[in-house]
């Protein structure tokens, strides 16, 4: 079994992780585009011209599946990526985890890219899945870019700045960008007040990996599975992971082939994307 995941940059990596741990012996294409990012910045016919060749650089080596590991893909490539590529290579997107969230009742807060916050999508989300409930869009600038570039000064400044937007009375953070997870820890300990019981973060990896197994009739591994293959391509080369991967769990895991299970997972969206 062979997964592909795509994103512009390392937010990919939260993803894949989760489809270590669920099936180690599964073999992962990671395809990103780092001489192209950010893709936010771009108009939605740029992006969409970049997510297809970043795509169509992973289905090269013929996967069962293909993980669209980034919301402003799916939000503007999406339909693109699926008109191109199935039904012979499954397309899975990421939608931010608005809807359990929602869901669990309470305020709550979505952290997102400035792109995405405001964004027609995400205001659609918000709007079908929690219009009874208080939800306050977050905007992040910066805080991608320093995650990608794992600089922490600038994730510690950027995270902070979120903090401080977030209301004190949200019980909740959706994690709007794939970026995000790989420092839900950090993002855990910024917005916690004390004598308060911590907020829960929703991500995505967890459901998209348990999605795209079911998409192709599998089911995770139980007992010992084996050990599945890495190959990396960025920007069309076939490469090893970027040195800021190593900075984060995510990166450790898929590099060293071993299936951790020391990480606090995040609540999952749970939905079929």
């Amino acid at each position: 079994m062979k997964v592909a995941l795509m994103d512009a940059g390392i937010g990919l990596l939260a993803a894949a992780a989760a489809v270590r741990r669920l099936r180690p012996d599964a073999d992962l294409v990671l395809s990103s585009d780092p001489d192209g990012m950010p893709w936010g910045p771009r108009s939605p016919q740029e992006l969409t011209a970049r997510a297809l060749t970043v795509a169509e650089a992973a289905a090269a080596h013929r996967p069962d599946v293909l993980i669209v590991a980034c919301n402003t893909a799916s939000v503007h490539a999406l339909p693109a990526l699926r008109a191109r590529l199935e039904p012979d290579l499954p397309v899975i997107g990421t939608v931010p985890a608005v809807k359990p969230a929602a869901a669990d009742g309470g305020p709550f807060t979505v952290w997102a890219t400035p792109a995405t916050t405001g964004s027609p999508y995400q205001c659609g989300l918000i709007k079908e899945f929690a219009a009874d409930v208080s939800v306050t869009e977050v905007p992040c600038p910066g805080l991608a870019d320093a995650v990608e570039r794992a600089d922490e000064a600038a994730i510690a400044r950027a995270v902070a700045a979120a903090a401080e937007r977030t209301p004190d009375e949200a019980k909740a953070i959706v994690l709007g960008c794939t970026h995000y997870e790989l420092i839900a820890e950090r993002i855990r300990a910024a917005v916690q007040r004390p004598g308060r019981p911590p907020l829960a973060l929703y991500g995505t990896a967890d459901a998209v990996a348990a999605q795209a197994l079911r998409r192709i009739g599998q089911q995770p591994a139980t007992g010992n599975a084996g050990e599945g293959t890495l190959t990396v391509i960025l920007s069309g080369r076939e490469e090893e992971l970027p040195p800021a991967a190593w900075a984060y769990g995510e990166g450790r895991l898929l590099q060293a082939g071993r299936c951790g299970r020391d990480r606090r997972p995040l609540l999952s969206a749970g939905d079929r994307l």
